[in-house]
């Protein structure tokens, strides 16, 4: 394992060929030679553009998933955890799912207005709405863009269900919209956390906050009255898996109500990014990381087929499945089923006409 902290997570910034975009080839001018013949270059800035969308709520028809809605107030993502499952998306907007996905990100200021106006259309039927689900809403730049804390407000004006995935310690923030959200059975928050040693954290998630500020988030939520839960997602053969039972236990102790997990899953361009990325920080075992993972996706690095591609295959994802089982069922993480109240949401009054 590096003994420095990485700065970014991605090793590499190639652009995708998946579309068949325009690609720069080598051609032997000084532009191929300019890391020799100039200074280094710079440190990598994170910068943000406005992206002005047309719609906020994400809907999805997966037979696998528990929400059929999200918002996604920003695309990209700071904190540049390698494993990241979204990195793709950037190679729609003709950017690398390297480098790119981690620092030049894109920020929907307009997302809280666009959810009133949906909100408000004629035959909205009100289901729980998940944020995070794509880019972490709680990354470091909603500290000034304040843009998931918008929508929340919305959200509670309504009286609209919610759920948070985060792995940082910044939605405790907005307590004071999610607690009384939560006492009207309306909002919950799920923690992620992959890893307690502070080392292996900071290589796999390198700009998301310290594990045990996460575990401090949930203990500040649970005493609140929010209902959170631990996401071991994901977790990596190998790298982080000899964590299960321990990551476990200490969230119950710091106020989880359940648990989930899933085994990493490398779709499209993730893969060689995570192949880089164990060559450069864990070259002792990259070898024998790929075969585990390859061995709980069916000999493929990853497996996109629907009702196996978060549960894997094989003996390794059941001797997974049933360590995190025990585990759950022994620090009573095993119990509670997520339910929130539909019935008192109430469509925002001219919701449409503030908009057009």
């Amino acid at each position: 394992m590096a003994k420095n902290r990485p700065v970014r997570g991605a090793t590499l910034n190639q652009e995708s060929s998946r579309f068949n975009l325009p690609a720069r080839e080598a051609d032997g001018d000084w532009l191929d030679a300019r890391a020799a013949l100039d200074d280094a270059p710079p440190p990598l800035r994170t910068t943000v553009t406005v992206e002005r969308a047309r719609t906020i709520i994400t809907r999805n028809q997966s037979p696998d998933i528990a929400f059929d809605r999200s918002i996604n107030p920003y695309r990209g993502c700071e904190h540049g955890c390698i494993y990241c499952f979204a990195r793709p998306t950037h190679a729609y907007l003709d950017l690398s799912p390297g480098l790119d996905f981690e620092s030049r990100l894109f920020a929907k200021p307009d997302a809280p207005a666009l959810l009133r106006a949906e909100l408000g259309k004629r035959g909205y039927v009100c289901r729980p709405i998940a944020f995070g689900t794509n880019t972490d809403p709680y990354q470091p730049i909603e500290a000034e863009w304040r843009i998931t804390r918008g929508c929340i407000e919305v959200l509670a004006e309504q009286d609209h269900p919610l759920t948070i995935t985060t792995k940082s310690n910044r939605v405790t923030r907005d307590l004071d919209l999610l607690a009384p959200m939560a006492r009207k059975g309306l909002a919950a928050v799920m923690i992620s956390v992959t890893s307690l040693d502070p080392r292996i954290a900071m290589t796999v998630e390198p700009r998301a906050p310290h594990p045990e500020k996460r575990l401090a988030a949930m203990r500040q939520l649970a005493d609140a009255g929010v209902p959170v839960f631990v996401s071991l997602a994901p977790v990596i053969p190998q790298v982080t898996d000899h964590e299960i039972e321990r990551i476990l236990e200490r969230a119950a102790e710091a106020g989880a109500r359940t648990a989930f997990f899933l085994p990493v899953r490398l779709p499209h361009e993730v893969a060689p990014l995570f192949r880089a990325w164990l060559d450069a920080h864990f070259p002792d075992r990259a070898g024998k990381v790929m075969a585990t993972i390859q061995s709980i996706r069916g000999g493929r690095d990853n497996d996109p087929d629907f009702h196996t591609r978060f549960r894997g295959q094989g003996p390794w994802a059941e001797l997974l499945r049933t360590r995190f089982r025990m585990a759950a069922k022994r620090h009573g993480l095993d119990r509670e089923v997520l339910r929130l109240r539909t019935d008192l949401f109430r469509p925002p009054r001219g919701a449409q006409g503030e908009l057009f």
